[in-house]
């Protein structure tokens, strides 16, 4: 048997735009809350968030935005990032999302490589002063004509300009509305155009296969400017009348915590060491988190140990795995809500409805034999239109048949779950052994003195590449040595797999979306 598999279900695709999809919710739970924002206290119904997206769009068209303009967002989760979103989508103007991280060269980069002519941004957060940064490279973005910052006067004025009644031009739900900029490890980012068909349609699936229905209500702590957050918190929320509980505008985990507490959210997202963080918490055994039943947890493989306290002490049972990319909106792999810890923890799931997936040589292209490590590739509704502006790129990344290529080695099981090994660029090859570090994580979380851990490859003149294990301790006054981690590896993992170097850390390099940095901890430590 080889490793293609296809996902069927009963559902059909949605065929509406997100703006007839939230007329819909808006017009079928109009009494139901849709957004609570905790930190401000705000919230709104159905019908009060539809009435404000339907201002701001309208304020937006009488701004001179037309369909296909960019509109770019540089903010943190706040209410207002949803409104630009059902806002923009609306009008059919495409949403470029700018991640809070980025810095003056990449942020003047973004809006020229888009076209971006209206900005919105967050004032500040933390060391971030968004204003003084717009500011610098303002002169250097020909096309921008205006910034509207949350919180602020612009904010007001913009809103001012609405007009009752706006007519907007005709969509379909193949036009483009959002470009997310994905980091690449090399060179500029590069930004995966998605239409309305793209999203909304993941979102409610996402949101179908965990049961939301107009009872839930989903503490979003993850950002709103990728994937994991505006399509599987936001659409798959409005697509099935289900609420958006913003917890604090970045994450933190007391906020999260007190959060669904407060709100009694019954579902929680998070990357694994978001989940880890909450857990750690010293008080966390004070919280009522009763009211949890579910939640998604994605971005990187869950450990054992975590998945087994989230499902006990978190109360989230039916809590589910989901894989995907930004290329591909994102998600196209999801454990099912009566899978068994084996399958939540050991694979990310099995297909979606309506989306394929198979596993290929990486060399030959040739589909595997199933159990057979390979690259993995998904086609579908899901695959992005293509990289804006970046025709070459975007054919390095879909073939002639359509099929994305996600840079994952993977692993197709006999009952169609799909374990993910790593990343191509990843895998250590160690005196011509290949060496999956997500192998190696697993087996050391195990180890008492171990809260965390990320496997690298590093250089080696005899080798080529060893095995290096980053660690961050249990107790930071007593971290395990690298001969008492050798000395627990000895006999249960093959001897080229075991670690030959250790570096105790606070903390690894992360992206804003929760992803460890593992080439930065790779630069870092090859001498």
């Amino acid at each position: 048997m080889n490793s293609y598999t296809h996902g069927t279900g009963g559902t059909a695709l949605l065929g509406d735009t997100i703006g007839a999809n939230l007329d819909r919710a808006v017009a079928t739970w109009p009494d139901r809350e849709a957004l609570v924002d905790v930190p401000s206290g705000r919230r709104w119904t159905y019908a009060q968030f539809g009435a404000a997206v339907d201002e701001l769009a309208s304020a937006l068209l009488a701004s001179g935005v037309a369909k296909g303009d960019r509109v770019g967002i540089w903010a943190v989760n706040c209410p207002e990032w949803v409104l630009v979103q059902y806002a923009t989508a609306r009008l059919g103007a495409i949403m470029v999302n700018i991640n809070p991280a980025y810095r003056t060269h990449e942020v003047e980069y973004v809006l020229n490589q888009a076209g971006v002519s209206l900005l919105f941004a967050s004032l500040s957060h933390k060391t971030s002063d968004y204003r003084a940064m717009v500011e610098q490279v303002r002169g250097r973005c020909p096309g921008l004509r205006e910034v509207v910052y949350f919180g602020d006067p612009s904010w007001e004025t913009l809103l001012g300009r609405a007009t009752p009644g706006a007519t907007y031009e005709e969509l379909s739900c193949d036009d483009p509305i959002n470009i997310q900029y994905t980091s690449g490890t090399t060179g500029f980012p590069k930004g995966a155009t998605l239409s309305h068909h793209n999203i909304l349609n993941n979102g409610y699936f996402v949101g179908e296969l965990i049961a939301y229905t107009e009872q839930d209500r989903i503490c979003v702590p993850v950002p709103f400017y990728h994937c994991f957050g505006m399509v599987m918190g936001n659409l798959a929320a409005t697509s099935h009348g289900a609420c958006v509980v913003i917890p604090a505008p970045s994450f933190d985990p007391k906020a999260t915590l007190d959060a669904v507490q407060q709100e009694r959210c019954t579902s929680l997202y998070g990357v694994p060491t978001m989940f880890i963080a909450e857990l750690n918490l010293p008080d966390f055994a004070s919280y009522d988190l009763s009211s949890l039943r579910t939640g998604i947890m994605a971005g990187s493989p869950c450990p054992v140990e975590v998945m087994k306290r989230v499902v006990a002490e978190m109360h989230m049972a039916e809590v589910s795995i989901c894989y995907g990319m930004t290329e591909t909106s994102p998600v196209s792999l999801q454990t099912r809500r009566d899978d068994d810890l084996e399958h939540r923890t050991g694979t990310v799931g099995r297909v979606l409805p309506h989306i394929e997936v198979k596993v290929v040589d990486p060399v030959t292209g040739v589909t595997q034999p199933r159990d057979m490590p390979g690259e993995l590739c998904t086609r579908g509704y899901s695959v992005m239109l293509g990289y804006w502006n970046e025709p070459e790129k975007t054919a390095e990344a879909i073939d002639a048949g359509r099929w994305m290529h996600t840079g994952d080695l993977a692993v197709m099981r006999e009952d169609g779950y799909v374990e993910i090994v790593g990343r191509i660029k990843d895998m250590i090859i160690r005196g011509g052994e290949n060496i999956y570090p997500r192998e190696i994580e697993e087996f050391l979380h195990a180890h008492p003195g171990i809260q965390d851990v990320q496997v690298v490859g590093v250089p080696h003149e005899h080798y080529g590449e060893e095995v290096l294990a980053c660690v961050i301790a249990r107790d930071p006054g007593a971290p395990p040595t690298l001969e008492e981690l050798r000395a627990f590896c000895d006999g249960r993992l093959a001897h080229y797999k075991i670690p030959s170097r250790l570096e105790i850390l606070d903390s690894f390099p992360m992206t804003v979306s929760g992803k460890v940095r593992k080439v930065e901890l790779r630069e870092r430590y090859t001498v």
